[in-house]
Order: C-alpha cells, then sequence, then structure tokens
C-alpha cells in the first residue's frame, strides 16, 4: 500500500484561455495527517482542492488518491469536500438536511438515527438537531456543513477555508475536532490564508501565483529559513522565489 494518500504529478490547471491557475504541482501528501494548504486569497488554493477532488479540468498532470485516479466513482464514499459556502438546505432542519445527504451517499435507512445522532454530537449540535438552518449563526451553519463532510466517516476530507468568519472560541473547536479525525485515521486537507492556523497543521503546502513554494512540518519549514513563525517563513520564501 502506497504511503501517500494524494499524489500530484505534474500538475497544471488553466482557467480561461490563458490564465495559468496551477503550474507544475508535484507533491506527495501523507495519510492520517493534517495538511495545510497556505496562501494568501487568489494563490490557488482553492483551484488545487477542486482538483483534488474531481471537479477541476486539469491540463496536464495526474492526481492519484489511495491508488485512484482523481474523481473516480470508487472515491465517491472515500473522499469529502467542504467548500467555502455553508453546502446546507436552509428550508430543511438540521437532522432533516444530515438525513438527505446521507441518504444520497446510499446510507441504509436502519442506521440513519444511529448515524446523524453520531454526526450532531461530533459537531456538538444536539440542541439544534430540530432547528430550521436558516435559524442558525454562520458558526453553526459551518458545523452542519462539517457534519455532512463527515458522513460515512470518510478517509480523506478536503476542507475549504472551513474556519473562515468563525470566532476564536468556534476555530478552536473545530482545530480540536480535526486532531481527533486525524488521530482517528483520517486524512484532512484544509485550505487556510490565515498563518496561525499553520502552526496547528503536520505539513504545509506554501502556495503563491499557482506554484509550490515550500513543502515541509511547521518546524521544518522554520528551521530551513531560520524563522520563528511560518509566517516569517513564508515571507523569506516568497522573496527567495522572485
Amino acid at each position: 500500500m502506497q504511503d501517500g494518500a494524494v499524489i500530484i504529478s505534474d500538475l497544471n490547471v488553466v482557467l480561461g484561455k490563458k490564465f495559468r491557475a496551477l503550474q507544475n504541482i508535484s507533491v506527495e501528501l501523507p495519510a492520517g495527517k493534517i495538511v495545510g494548504f497556505i496562501g494568501p486569497s487568489g494563490a490557488g488554493k482553492t483551484t488545487l482542492i477542486r482538483s483534488i477532488v474531481g471537479r477541476q479540468k486539469l491540463a496536464g498532470g495526474s492526481i492519484s488518491i489511495f491508488g485512484m485516479p482523481a474523481g473516480s466513482k470508487g472515491l465517491r464514499k472515500t473522499v469529502s469536500y467542504m467548500t467555502q459556502e455553508a453546502s446546507v438546505y436552509s428550508d430543511l432542519t438540521v437532522a432533516e438536511n444530515l438525513q438527505y445527504f446521507a441518504t444520497m451517499l446510499g446510507l441504509k435507512r436502519a442506521d440513519m438515527k444511529t448515524e446523524v445522532d453520531r454526526l450532531l454530537k461530533t459537531v456538538d449540535l444536539q440542541a439544534q438537531k430540530n432547528q430550521m438552518v436558516e435559524k442558525l449563526s454562520g458558526g453553526q451553519k459551518q458545523r452542519v456543513s462539517l457534519a455532512i463532510a463527515l458522513i460515512g466517516q470518510p478517509k480523506l476530507m478536503v476542507l475549504d477555508e472551513p474556519t473562515v468568519g468563525l470566532d476564536p472560541v468556534l476555530r478552536e473547536e473545530l482545530w480540536s475536532l480535526f486532531r481527533q479525525l486525524a488521530a482517528s485515521g483520517t486524512t484532512l486537507i484544509v485550505s487556510s490564508h490565515v498563518m496561525d492556523e499553520a502552526e496547528r497543521c503536520d505539513e504545509l503546502l506554501l502556495i503563491r501565483d499557482g506554484k509550490l513554494v515550500a513543502q515541509g512540518s511547521p518546524q521544518k519549514l522554520r528551521e530551513q529559513t531560520g524563522t520563528k513563525s511560518v509566517e516569517q517563513s513564508f515571507l523569506k520564501l516568497i522573496g527567495e522565489s522572485k
């Protein structure tokens, strides 16, 4: 069995007719770890994520996930994707949203209640179970989206800016959950433009202008650049790449 959860080889993506959104990216992402895609807005993080989950046309290169091409039908229950926008139906309750998406993924009716209860407990929304989503706060909607991404206990979770707009307490709670998931063997890809979140990841990809600037653990990147933070490392590496 391969060590890498995701293997990307010479990936290129062109948006429109000429814009090279991703350029010659080759990288292997470890299984059972939290991998952070870090970079400023517009760096190419979302395009890379869309490529991994099979929603982006590639101009060149390949992506393999647990030995299968990205976007394969065989990965449907293995890979989950949480977009930046809350992917929920506002005219349904929290429980109804979870039941709907679980049904779409083929969960058996007999297992539905147990799975919904597990998800609600995991994201701490038991008290909001029967509330309409439109009545929830932004942070609560974000947690419903995360619960949907957790349906069926996927091996790879791809989370695009999952903490954007959340207060510090909720961010802390989500990162604690991410750590628990990784400890249980789930691989997480988390994109962010907030550099302090980079320090929480096991592995980092620093991305700028569609290019991979550097890869490594936060400690490795700090040591490599002789800096005290990932943000300082990123700034130094950008300067060296110009």
